[in-house]
């Protein structure tokens, strides 16, 4: 149902495309978090991986250095034990020296005092050699604990390079969020003033009717403008609107720098009755069709289709709460807003 004629237009409201700005600025925001989450995953798995590595060649060490110990007490052990074998070998020697004289007298003690010498000499040779294996294994295990230290140390310069490339990681990650916002907000911009011109065109083709004006960021035609209650065929009032449109959209397509990616989104809605009948299952499918509709008549005037975006939003997204006449008459509506791509 159309509105009285008369009514005086209602307050421009700014505030829905200051949101959509502080959305699209928000969608920018998130994605270079994700992207920071996501080099901070791969770094730290590759840290977690290293650390590992450090505590495995920790542990080998911990392992060899108590196997070095355990070695340094059994050759502190062997050195007691040759000690006594030579103090051993010394007396052996020194009863050997006493029973020389009495040989003649006692021929089977100098012959015992001479086997207990020899086992002497064979005991002192026999743990000499093991002495020697012994220090042989220090000198081995010596080397695998320096070859161990020298591994930390390349492990530990691959941390702190590690660590150097994610502090340059964080600065260029700081730095490319800085300039996309600065090239984000220069394209918003932009795009805001093609938006002015365009719907400041708009006004003067259309002139001051109170069915079709301005509500923030988008120009609303009241769907009596443009098609008889319940159906999406355009009627013929609606077609000469939106021919003088399709001539203001063509314009812009020239004016607009091709690399302001940009789209003229065109919603439909209705108000909140209930579809009983007809060929309309539902609102959702009313306002769908009427939005299509004029996506389609635009094309046909030569509007480029990659610029167009038909929506349908059924009763959803009122304008007025209202129940009256009036306020149903508002929420049929169909709006244009020249938006971000």
């Amino acid at each position: 149902m159309a509105l009285g004629r008369g009514r005086r237009l209602e307050a421009v409201n700014y505030w829905p495309g200051f949101v959509d700005a502080l959305s699209t600025m928000l969608l920018v925001i998130i994605f270079l978090l994700s992207v920071f989450m996501l080099s901070q995953f791969f770094l730290s798995r590759e840290v977690t991986g290293k650390d590992t590595a450090l505590a495995r060649l920790n542990r080998q060490i911990e392992e060899l250095t108590s196997l070095l110990a355990m070695e340094r007490t059994q050759k502190n052990a062997d050195d007691s034990k040759i000690t006594q074998l030579n103090a051993t070998l010394e007396n052996a020697k020194k009863e050997q020296q006493n029973l020389q004289g009495a040989a003649l007298a006692g021929g089977a003690g100098a012959e015992a005092a001479a086997d207990k010498a020899s086992a002497a000499f064979n005991a002192l040779d026999a743990q000499k050699q093991i002495t020697s294996r012994a220090l042989a294994q220090v000198d081995i295990l010596n080397q695998q604990i320096s070859a161990l230290r020298r591994q930390l140390a390349a492990i530990q310069d691959a941390l702190d390079a590690s660590q150097s490339s994610d502090r340059e990681s964080q600065t260029k990650i700081a730095d490319l969020g800085q300039r996309l916002n600065v090239a984000l907000a220069q394209k918003v911009q932009e795009l805001s003033r093609y938006r002015s011109d365009f719907f400041g065109r708009l006004r003067q083709i259309l002139g001051t009717r109170p069915d079709i004006r301005v509500v923030g960021d988008r120009f609303v035609f009241e769907s009596s403008v443009l098609f008889e209650s319940g159906k999406a065929d355009l009627s013929n009032a609606g077609k000469q609107s939106l021919a003088s449109l399709a001539t203001a959209v063509l314009d812009l397509e020239r004016e607009i720098p091709p690399d302001i990616p940009w789209i003229l989104r065109i919603d439909g809605h209705t108000d909140a009755k209930a579809i009983t009948s007809g060929p309309f299952k539902s609102n959702w499918d009313l306002s769908s069709a009427r939005a299509i509709a004029v996506v389609q008549f635009l094309v046909s005037k030569g509007v480029e289709p990659r610029f167009l975006a038909a929506a349908g939003f059924g009763e959803f997204q009122p304008i007025d709460n209202g129940t009256d006449d009036d306020a149903l008459a508002r929420n049929r509506r169909i709006e244009l807003k020249l938006t971000e791509r």
